[in-house]
């Protein structure tokens, strides 16, 4: 099965764009799993199992992981392991390297952790982004325009008259004939949102920066979606891990999910009976 096949089944399904980011840090996992062996995945296990019903998808940031050594790859892996088959899995390193350092990546983040997707960095160009795209079944998720606020530095800069990240989407929707692509937009951005997924109308679109980081849902919604209100992949991660700190942190982040999903679907109807 394909990311984007896994994707639009776990969507219609579960009636639900809300991607869950599994961002775990070590020291706001409660107290009660912190006494045991691996807590940070026995954590992810109680938010998966609390939320899989609800949920498009599941992504993990390698950075939390990398950071705990060899127990945080092990957790990684055996949280990858136990997302329910016919959700996708999106790794989250924003990798991009020369061609032969790119292949590696691509074969741990698809082989060796078994992840449906990965985010990329397109800064280097194709030739750095065609290892991502030789696997037909996977997707990479190419950098396009970031949530946080140094995104101006470059992303917004003007190239022949465009900004840089709208060159990123177009080249994305070339790309795309070569191998899977989507792009990653800030849901803080909304008027850029729209305009991105005008140039690339059928990509998969990962939108973080809901939640935590106040991005508009409705504006998500409406110009995050493609044209049938799916391939927009909303992520959220703190607001919905840490909804709690207590011993019902699982049940804290069903609700918050629950809520996420819909309001979501409330305004991505609209759109479409529109």
């Amino acid at each position: 099965m394909t990311f984007l096949e896994k994707l639009e089944g776990a969507t219609r399904t579960n009636d639900s764009l809300v991607c869950v980011g599994l961002d775990v840090d070590p020291g706001r996992i409660p107290r009660r799993l912190q006494d045991g062996p691996d807590p940070a995945f026995r954590f992810n296990r109680a938010i998966i199992d609390a939320t899989k019903d609800l949920v498009c998808a599941y992504k993990p940031n390698f950075a939390f992981y990398g950071a705990m050594g060899l127990r945080g790859w092990e957790a990684l892996i055996r949280t990858v392991e136990h997302v329910p088959e016919g959700i996708p899995v999106i790794l989250d390193a924003k990798v991009g390297d020369i061609g032969n350092t790119a292949e590696r990546y691509a074969h741990m983040a698809y082989c060796e952790v078994g992840a449906d997707a990965l985010t990329v960095n397109p800064y280097m160009g194709f030739d750095a982004v065609a290892p991502f795209l030789a696997y037909p079944d996977r997707c990479a998720l190419l950098v396009c325009l970031t949530s946080n606020p140094g995104s101006a530095d470059l992303q917004r800069l003007r190239v022949d008259a465009r900004p840089l990240y709208r060159i990123v989407a177009e080249k994305a929707v070339t790309w795309n004939e070569r191998g899977p692509c989507g792009l990653v937009v800030g849901a803080t951005h909304a008027d850029e949102l729209k305009e991105v997924r005008g140039v690339a109308s059928d990509l998969p679109l990962l939108i973080p920066g809901v939640g935590a980081q106040g991005g508009d849902i409705q504006a998500v919604a409406h110009h995050g979606t493609d044209a049938k209100g799916e391939r927009a992949i909303v992520n959220v991660s703190r607001s919905v891990l840490y909804a709690s700190g207590g011993d019902d942190f699982a049940e804290a982040a069903r609700r918050e999910t629950e809520r996420l999903r819909a309001e979501l679907n409330r305004h991505r109807k609209d759109k479409v009976q529109g």
